[in-house]
């Protein structure tokens, strides 16, 4: 009987082998495997362009997510830890040193925070009406008027598609960067003008979902996980409520 196939038998053993010894330290071997992208979702291989676009139909088709990070908006900086879904969204936003809570569940929206918050607008001059306010609102969930000035800008912190929509986009000509890990999932990155026009690093396993932007010209770092995972709302009871009326004390 030949020695031959014996002999090549060997060889694909020694090859095998020191592919997995590379792999244990580290290392890098072309040719190991014939298809680096093997075992992902595929989006790897496709241009920038195709990327983002996959990326935001997953993220759009999504039916939750979290979101949490820093947003600079005019200078102004708001850390965020969101829970969002189609229907509303709860979560805090905290900025120059206060912290708010946010509940929309539908189009009812309230907010809650402490009475140092509150009390900010007497300090501003708001008057003795919102220091009367402060204690009886600290940590009631106060309904949010529709017509009240602040309702379209707070819910706009609850809305996943408006969040979202605003915070995906990458600015000037796109290229695929570096492939690297976010939360242990695998992922490649989408950058706008080298990075100064945001990164955006997206899941190669499973849905293509987004799960860390670095948003252009240092306007933040948001990580997004918990993609498709359920969670309750519910309005508050009515021992968690004030309701202020017509329109919120100035804040």
């Amino acid at each position: 009987m030949s020695a031959f196939p014996l002999g090549r038998t060997r060889r694909a053993s020694l090859i095998s082998t020191m592919c997995a010894g590379l792999v244990a330290v580290g290392g890098v071997l072309t040719g190991c495997s014939e298809d680096p992208d093997a075992g992902t979702n595929g989006v790897g291989k496709l241009p920038p362009a195709q990327i983002q676009s996959k990326t935001r139909k997953a993220a759009e088709a999504a039916d939750s997510v979290r979101l949490s990070g820093k947003v600079v908006v005019s200078g102004r900086t708001y850390k965020l830890d969101m829970r969002l879904k189609d229907d509303g969204g709860s979560g805090s936003v905290t900025t120059k040193g206060s912290t708010f809570w946010l509940l929309r569940v539908g189009t009812h929206l309230y907010l809650k925070a402490d009475a140092g918050f509150w009390a900010q607008d007497d300090e501003a001059g708001g008057g003795q009406s919102a220091g009367a306010a402060a204690g009886k609102l600290d940590d009631k969930y106060v309904k949010v008027p529709q017509g009240d000035p602040s309702y379209k800008q707070l819910s706009g912190f609850t809305d996943k598609d408006v969040l979202l929509d605003g915070l995906l986009t990458l600015h000037g000509t796109l290229a695929q960067g570096d492939r690297s890990t976010a939360d242990g999932v695998r992922t490649v990155e989408v950058t706008g003008d080298k990075g100064a026009g945001g990164t955006l690093a997206v899941s190669l396993e499973g849905e293509p979902y987004p799960l860390l932007l670095e948003r252009a010209g240092n306007g933040g770092t948001l990580e997004l996980s918990e993609w498709g995972k359920d969670f309750k709302l519910a309005e508050p009871t009515e021992k968690e409520m004030v309701d202020y009326g017509k329109q919120l004390p100035r804040s």
